[in-house]
């Protein structure tokens, strides 16, 4: 599956990204550090447990894909890989909700990469995959990425006090949520009008940000 506007390109992650991935990686490290999931100190009866390798990662990726549990992306803007973005936590029944999370490189940021890769795959998941619910939780310091969801209209709904470990430490995080009735004409529509600075539409075209 691959998902397209203009410029931005969001598609499956795959082994041979892995030199491009680790070069964004590498020189966004100071930028991406404050916001990356880390690994807990064990517990006395836990596991010991260590960060996967690219290819462990690409892996344990695949294999939630294949059991509907997630949706891997990496994104392209302009050709070049820029960040990944993953729908993870995909739960069906009577929920039919998924999370967003995701990074960029820096030296995009600002351009309306992110907005426009979140309102792609919210689309997707809402008018294909059969989702209800999105939600993204960010660091409540992360400026710029509660800038991304808050320009598209995703909702603020509070905090979740040390809900994952994050720069080593568990942190605080606040939720943002939509669902598929609040965007009748699609998150892409949306991002488009505030964007072209119509009245009536959330967010702001001046802003920047991710």
């Amino acid at each position: 599956m691959v998902l397209v506007d203009g410029d931005v390109v969001l598609r499956p992650i795959r082994v041979r990204d892995q030199r491009a991935w680790r070069e964004v990686n590498r020189r966004n490290r100071d930028w991406l550090r404050p916001w990356e999931a880390t690994i807990p100190p064990p517990t006395p009866t836990g596991p010991i447990t260590h960060r996967p390798t690219y290819r462990q990662m690409i892996r344990h990726l695949r294999s939630e894909a294949t059991a509907g549990r997630m949706l891997p992306f990496v994104i392209e803007y302009q050709g070049r890989l820029v960040g990944q973005l993953t729908v993870a936590g995909i739960t069906w029944g009577s929920m039919c909700s998924g999370h967003i999370g995701y990074w960029v490189d820096q030296s995009v940021a600002g351009r309306g990469v992110m907005p426009t890769a979140v309102a792609l795959v919210s689309d997707h998941c809402f008018r294909a995959v059969g989702l209800h619910r999105i939600e993204v939780c960010i660091r409540p310091e992360n400026r710029p990425s509660r800038r991304v969801v808050e320009k598209l209209g995703f909702r603020e709904e509070g905090l979740r006090p040390r809900y994952l470990h994050i720069d080593g430490a568990w942190r605080d995080h606040m939720v943002y949520a939509l669902t598929a009735e609040e965007v009748p004409d699609g998150l892409v529509d949306r991002w488009r009008r505030t964007r072209a600075g119509r009245p009536g539409q959330p967010g702001n075209a001046n802003s920047t940000g991710n």
